[in-house]
């Protein structure tokens, strides 16, 4: 039993985590430039590394959560474009990368980006 749950743990440690939250929005009770509001929509991913970064085990990038789940969710909900409000991720170079926390002596790192768009007809 407890080979099996730590077989669980590592599978889903290394499928990495991402949330993608949406709401419909009015577009008459929310604005929006170049277009209609349809929703909002928030990305979220949380990613896996090790050695101060330099190993990917599960990417977590801004090019993952702002192309792929945000700009592919607000086309799912039939927007042509989507207007960025927020995006962040964790830094990974330099100074960040040595006194990065968790600090297990810097062995597994877990990055986080986010983002935050209005998808727009």
């Amino acid at each position: 039993m407890k080979k099996a749950l730590l077989a669980l743990s590592l599978a889903a440690a290394i499928s990495g985590c991402t949330s993608v939250e949406s709401a419909t929005v009015g577009s008459n009770e929310v604005s929006a430039t170049g277009g209609e509001a349809v929703a909002v929509v928030q990305a979220t991913s949380l990613g896996l590394t090790f050695f101060f970064h330099l190993v990917d085990a599960v990417t977590s990038d801004l090019d993952e959560v702002v192309n792929k789940l945000l700009v592919g969710e607000a086309k799912a909900m039939g927007a042509t474009k989507v207007d960025l409000k927020y995006a962040s991720t964790t830094p990974r170079h330099g100074i960040w990368a040595v006194f990065a926390l968790p600090m297990i002596i810097n062995i597994i790192g877990t990055p986080s980006s986010s983002a935050v768009g209005l998808a727009v007809k």
